[in-house]
């Protein structure tokens, strides 16, 4: 009996692990889509969603300020979602702050009203694709406090700056006066920013390294000059590439870089862009304005940049 016993068991044994090998695997659980239409629905699905998950906003106005600090994970991001007609509108304030909330995807919705539209603050791998911002007292999408590897792209910015104060950038990366900001590597791609953008279209600050500026249009009508703004994009970081952008109705220049702290404004790189200098009445009136060229600061422009209008292509000399 004892030697039948075992004979028994070693089968079904056998045939156990045969049929667990030969059964379907189990599917991964998919996070759950949560739909939203109203304010306070949005404001608890921001503190509650969870890795791989999507929060979709129907058509309609989503009024206050909106933010979260739920991180994803690089291979399980976050997705906030809905159509240019899911409006969050602000009195003040942020319309939408992602907070620590690295690995989301911001996708196709318009913010409008308030101080700032998007902001970005210590959170990597943030996507904004599709958006509308608008209306807004300052910047409207805005990488800061060490975001890098964010992207935005395919999105359009327009009328910010309301304040008056000449701080109204279409896409501001870093923070000012501080090389503790590391919001590297942030890509701005094929976007169209302006018109009545208070501020640069783009400002690249010091201690971000390794922007991409590519494929976007930009409108400079709404430059004051208030805060130095008197061209479409500003580079203070290191190691910028500008390629494929189109620009008209500047104030002054097309582009500019500068030396705000030791070091910085370097090794940037301009290619294939087109500049309209139409009705700029600076003093330069330049497509590409390098203000800091040195042997141990360099700057390349390619042959392959163009202008019409203003005084001239460049500055320093041209790279076949």
């Amino acid at each position: 009996m004892r030697k039948r016993s075992c004979t028994l068991l070693a089968t079904a044994a056998a045939a156990a692990a045969v049929a667990a090998l030969s059964a379907p695997a189990t599917a991964a659980p998919q996070a759950a889509v949560i739909e939203v239409s109203t304010a306070a629905q949005l404001k608890s699905a921001l503190s509650t969603v969870t890795s791989g998950g999507t929060i979709h906003l129907a058509d309609g106005t989503y009024t206050g300020n909106f933010k979260t600090t739920k991180a994803a994970g690089s291979s399980a991001r976050i997705v906030l979602t809905g159509s240019s007609k899911a409006v969050l509108t602000a009195s003040g304030g942020y319309g939408l702050h992602l907070d620590g909330a690295s690995y989301w995807t911001v996708k196709g919705i318009t913010v409008t009203g308030g101080q700032k539209g998007i902001m970005i603050d210590s959170a990597r791998g943030v996507i904004v694709d599709g958006v509308t911002v608008h209306g807004l007292d300052m910047e409207g999408v805005h990488f800061r406090n060490s975001s890098p590897d964010g992207l935005i792209q395919n999105s359009k910015i327009y009328d910010t700056g309301n304040d008056g104060r000449g701080m109204g950038e279409g896409v501001y990366v870093g923070t000012a006066n501080t090389l503790s900001d590391k919001s590297d590597n942030v890509q701005i791609r094929n976007n169209t920013i302006g018109p009545d953008v208070g501020g640069e279209n783009v400002d690249i600050k010091e201690g971000t390294t390794g922007a991409q500026i590519v494929g976007n249009t930009f409108d400079g009508s709404g430059l004051t000059n208030a805060n130095y703004d008197d061209s479409w994009v500003d580079v203070k970081g290191n190691n910028v590439l500008v390629e494929g952008n189109t620009g008209t109705k500047t104030m002054n220049d097309g582009y500019q870089t500068h030396t705000q702290q030791s070091g910085w404004g370097c090794g940037t790189v301009f290619r294939d862009n087109k500049s309209s200098l139409s009705g700029a009445t600076g003093s330069t009136q330049l497509a590409i304005d390098v203000t800091n060229a040195t042997s141990s600061c360099r700057t390349t422009v390619y042959a392959g940049n163009t202008v019409t209008g203003g005084k001239g292509l460049t500055n320093i000399a041209v790279t076949p």
